[in-house]
């Protein structure tokens, strides 16, 4: 039996995952029917391969990775040739604190010295080895290695093609219908979706296109690619998604569809002329959003009883505000789901329609048709609905049909772009509402943002010091006892960011009587705001502190989307 096997037998008694007979026990099968000892225990279900990988692993310098959520350095995986790593089954990750290449290797070559000094040698580093699964290094070499095979593929085809030549609509529809160029863009999308990208960035620059993705959240850089390739990727995504080809002077919009694993993956296409070319910026619709309940957005008890005493009257307008990328469409098909039922008639307008939903009745606008929101929204208050989803107030026409809608004994649920909740009273009568029709129209008004979540596995418990607290007015006051925070760490499972998953902070503003006459007197956004809290508003900070104090994200989160 190998020493290696010994000292993880050892460990594994040690941490308790398996007694001191049972390690025997495994010795002398072993020994019997010559086969590892480590096998047997993995064998007969004693122990989860995790748990096994992480024991040997720490039992031997190192530590185990989860390479299928871990960040790969493409830079760095590049430093290896894509046939030496598919042969011996090693993956360069990126460098430590002490710039040592990580390299991710199987078990049976954490101890192999040759091709420590192979590796050394070919990448001109200090190599420090940590250990995956065989499986794990077969899927993830093949992803990162055959990326960097096509750019070299693409570069080489398409090296000769001008910036000038292609000008011509028949080139460029060829270069874009080219093989490799048609592989390189089907894996960027699905590389994007397996790693729960909101938003793909294909940005053009002066010497190369680079490709960014927006993980919960925040945006992250994933390949460099070649200029030579730029208009034959931005040709084909724009093919894809309808898009006139041979404009690129003017922004443009289109959708495309893709599937991903036998599922049905829309996404939103934008394309924005910029200096050094194209920028195209897709959305990635996720349709499992649209079963979501209100009772998964993270809603407090108290936001919540507020929120629901709005959307269960029978008219009124609810007003969802916050930047792009803040959830608003996420929480307005969630009380959507909450209130549509078979004796009431839904209709929306969306410019796009970004979910389908089962029962409800959905209009695209079409501004070049002339079905613009306002005029769509004429229409459809001809069609006897019952409940209206406006994707979007605009614009003061589109504003005044949706007030006198929900004067008129609809509900009417809408967004608008605006800091927090009290801002959107005055957005409106700076938009050229009546002020006395904003006041009686509108029933509430949520605002909300998007926090990252502080990773379940790793995040670590922490008293925070009084200055601290003090310095980000966190509810704490001289006295009382520190209250345990948490604070992000990062491990394979959260690829070492500290954060998985996202939820929304909300603010629920009800308009009471004395809001009414404040938005008549046009008062000014802090005075209503001052007036919403003494009336037991909780403002987006106020929730973000609460989700803090519960564990769910951190300090910095908050500050980074709350001011």
């Amino acid at each position: 039996m190998s020493p290696s096997s010994t000292a993880t037998l050892d460990a594994l008694v040690a941490a308790e995952k398996i007694t001191i007979e049972q390690a025997q026990d495994a010795i002398l099968f072993g020994k019997e029917h010559e086969q590892n000892p480590i096998r047997v225990i993995m064998e007969r279900g004693l122990i989860a391969q995790r748990d096994l990988l992480d024991i040997a692993a720490s039992g031997m310098g190192t530590r185990f990775v989860e390479l299928a959520e871990y960040p790969v350095d493409v830079l760095s995986a590049a430093l290896l040739p894509g046939e030496f790593a598919k042969r011996h089954l090693v993956l360069p990750l990126g460098r430590d604190e002490t710039n040592q290449l990580v390299v991710a290797v199987d078990y049976r070559d954490l101890q192999n010295l040759t091709l420590k000094d192979d590796l050394v040698r070919l990448t001109k580093s200090h190599v420090f080895l940590v250990l995956a699964t065989k499986s794990d290094l077969e899927q993830k070499i093949v992803q990162i290695y055959r990326a960097e095979n096509e750019l070299a593929e693409l570069a080489g085809n398409l090296a000769d093609v001008a910036e000038s030549d292609v000008e011509d609509l028949s080139t460029l529809t060829q270069v874009a219908e080219d093989g490799p160029i048609v592989r390189f863009v089907n894996l960027i999308i699905s590389q994007a979706i397996s790693d729960r990208a909101s938003d793909i960035h294909i940005e053009p620059s002066e010497h190369f296109m680079r490709v960014r993705y927006r993980i919960d959240g925040v945006l992250h850089e994933a390949q460099r690619a070649p200029r030579s390739i730029q208009q034959g990727v931005i040709s084909r995504l724009k093919i894809m998604s309808e898009i006139d080809i041979a404009e690129r002077r003017i922004p443009q919009d289109g959708r495309m569809s893709m599937l991903q694993g036998g599922k049905k993956i829309d996404l939103r296409v934008a394309t924005l002329p910029t200096m050094w070319g194209e920028k195209v910026v897709m959305r990635i619709l996720d349709n499992s959003n649209t079963t979501l309940g209100l009772d998964d957005l993270g809603f407090s008890d108290e936001n919540y009883a507020r929120f629901k005493e709005s959307f269960t009257k029978p008219y009124g307008m609810i007003l969802v505000t916050g930047p792009t990328g803040s959830g608003k469409s996420t929480t307005l098909y969630a009380t959507l789901n909450q209130i549509s039922k078979p004796e009431v008639n839904v209709i929306t307008v969306e410019d796009p329609v970004e979910y389908v939903l089962p029962g409800i009745n959905q209009v695209q606008t079409n501004v070049k048709a002339g079905l613009t929101f306002a005029s769509a929204l004429r229409s459809i208050l001809r069609s006897d609905p019952d409940i209206v989803l406006i994707g979007e107030v605009r614009d003061h026409e589109t504003a005044q049909i949706a007030i006198e809608a929900a004067l008129t004994g609809h509900m009417v649920l809408t967004t608008l772009h605006t800091n927090d909740s009290p801002s959107a009273i005055t957005r409106l009568i700076e938009m050229g509402i009546e002020p006395f029709l904003v006041g009686s129209a509108i029933d509430s008004v949520l605002a909300q943002r998007l926090t990252r979540k502080l990773c379940s596995k790793c995040k670590e418990a922490f008293t925070p010091k009084p200055a601290e607290l003090l310095r980000v007015r966190y509810p704490w006051q001289e006295g009382q006892e520190l209250p345990e925070l948490f604070r992000p760490v990062g491990c394979t499972s959260c690829t070492k960011t500290g954060y998985k998953g996202r939820m929304a902070i909300h603010e629920v503003m009800t308009v009471t009587e004395e809001i009414e006459m404040l938005a008549v007197a046009r008062s000014s956004a802090d005075t209503i705001a001052r007036a919403a809290r003494a009336a037991g508003m909780s403002t987006l900070r106020d929730d973000g502190w609460l989700k803090v104090g519960k564990g769910l994200t951190s300090i910095e989160e908050i500050l980074r989307v709350v001011v």
